[in-house]
């Protein structure tokens, strides 16, 4: 055949192609060429997907299979880029193998704080008996009236995790033991600060028969003293570990210490000047005459609160009132804490709004709150839950420098105790009885100023939180040293509990502020 044959020929087919190709749209080009693009990148997000969910699996499978292939510099000499290894989390102490002799069903009452300590009574009592406890039920028709569960405070999982070698604990009951199959539980409350033999004795013979009591009452069900070592350090171990706050409470705390911390050194001022704490007390000693009607219509409301008519000036001449917002802006002033002091006030809402505090606002302008330091928002979650906002403030009068309560309530007395197992942090314990006795004699001009306050911090020198041993009064156990403000059983092991006075570089007479 003729070259220039062939060679014509395949001119021809190309001017043909040439020619189709030319009637063919450039949109419909462009299309094609996207629809490859797009089919390409597609293919290639596939493919790097796969090719992590396969590392991924081979890690499991055999943790080393993909070092050389994941450091290729490297993967040649066999050497592997050193990676820090994230701490693995504690084991899971071995369960607790026992025959259970029963479930048991408990009903808090109070406050965060009174319900933290009988949680804390309730395990013990569970530990003694050999009994399945279930989740603690919170109080939802006190003054506060929180809708708060355990679950929205404490972190229910580490809880039940972290007992698990001491008692069996569940989140609800067998369906064999509910109401609704026409169960019916016994239930009572257990005598108030029962020693080990009253449960051994008459409580533990009752499940035989109910299998299932329900203690619908648990503050001070638990004596202080006279209980074996052993149950005394559950009673630690629950509290200070077990109770951990949920991951949202923890965080807000932290933040709030965070945000405090920057600004240096503060104390926590823990003002119980509160409207249900002066209803149930009675103190109204600074209030109007409507205030105190407004205060005694309220103690006659909740019919639990057995004391109703309270002479206001008796309560407080006995030490048995919190300090009112004047009188501790006193005594702060008095045991030498000067205006550039940073103070977090930790309390709920003060009687009397923002006038009462005034006074202390003036003294010392550093004052903050939860409210002043975050947001609006950040808080929204725990608007109307009490109990959560108190568990703020918990942890910020724990990790605080300086603690100062206005009264030695169940919260008071707690974060004394959680001090104390930290270490012995300075908690100043007022002794009201003798400060409102100075006070009142300050302000009719017995007493001048210097004479005041050297009064003041000479009475204070050996209530600073210092090691000592909890007075026991066997007759009174309402009268003794509370076990959760002190429970030396947990720390006196390795710590001398007897009182070691201040150091003697601190002057005679002064608090010292060394912390600050």
């Amino acid at each position: 055949m003729d070259v220039r044959s062939e060679n014509s020929s395949s001119s021809s087919s190309s001017s043909v192609q040439v020619v189709r190709w030319a009637k063919i749209p450039t949109q419909v080009i462009q299309r094609t060429r996207l629809q490859v693009w797009f089919i390409r990148v597609c293919s290639s997000i596939l493919i790097w997907t796969c090719l992590v969910q396969l590392v991924a699996v081979g890690e499991l499978w055999h943790p080393k299979l993909f070092i050389g292939f994941l450091n290729p510099i490297n993967g040649s000499t066999g050497k592997s880029i050193p990676t820090p290894a994230l701490p693995a989390p504690p084991p899971l102490p071995p369960p607790r193998n026992y025959i259970s002799n029963g479930f048991l069903k408990v009903s808090c009452n109070g406050g965060l704080n009174q319900m933290r300590a009988a949680i804390c009574d309730m395990v013990t009592v569970a530990r003694l008996l050999n009994l399945t406890l279930v989740v603690p039920e919170l109080d939802k028709t006190s003054f506060w009236a929180d809708p708060s569960d355990f679950e929205d405070i404490f972190n229910v999982g580490h809880f039940i995790d972290s007992l698990r070698d001491e008692v069996r604990i569940v989140k609800r009951l067998p369906k064999k033991f509910s109401r609704k199959y026409g169960f019916q539980p016994l239930e009572m409350p257990p005598v108030s600060w029962s020693t080990e033999k009253y449960y051994l004795e008459q409580i533990l013979p009752l499940f035989s028969k109910h299998k299932v009591i329900h203690f619908n009452r648990t503050d001070t069900r638990l004596a202080n003293n006279g209980i074996p070592l052993e149950l005394q350090k559950l009673r630690c171990r629950v509290n200070f570990q077990a109770l951990k706050f949920t991951p949202s409470i923890e965080a807000l705390g932290n933040k709030l210490i965070h945000l405090l911390q920057e600004q240096g050194p503060f104390l926590a001022l823990h003002l119980r000047y509160e409207m249900d704490m002066l209803a149930f007390s009675g103190c109204t000693h600074g209030c109007t005459i409507e205030e105190a009607d407004e205060l005694k219509r309220l103690r006659y409301a909740f019919p639990w609160w057995r004391e109703k008519e309270i002479v206001s000036e008796e309560k407080r001449s006995q030490g048995l009132c919190p300090l009112t917002p004047e009188e501790a802006t006193l005594i702060l002033q008095a045991l030498g804490f000067d205006q550039d002091t940073q103070i977090y006030i930790a309390s709920g809402e003060i009687y009397g709004s923002e006038k009462r505090l005034a006074v202390l606002r003036a003294t010392y302008p550093r004052i903050v709150k939860k409210e002043t330091l975050l947001d609006p928002e950040e808080l929204r979650q725990f608007q109307n839950h009490s109990s959560q906002m108190a568990a703020l403030d918990f942890m910020v009068s724990v990790a605080s420098n300086i603690f100062v309560p206005s009264y030695d309530g169940n919260m008071a007395k707690l974060v004394e105790g959680h001090r104390r197992y930290l270490g012995f942090k300075k908690t100043i314990q007022l002794n009201r009885r003798q400060l409102v006795e100075l006070i009142d004699l300050h302000h009719n001009g017995t007493l001048s100023w210097n004479e005041f306050s050297d009064a003041v911090k000479s009475s204070h020198m050996k209530r600073l939180g210092q090691p000592n041993h909890r007075t026991i009064i066997a007759e009174k156990p309402k009268e003794e040293d509370y076990f959760y403000a002190n429970p030396q059983e947990c720390f006196c092991g390795v710590t001398n509990c007897s009182y070691s006075p201040v150091s003697s570089s601190v002057p005679s007479g002064t608090i010292d502020q060394r912390s600050f």
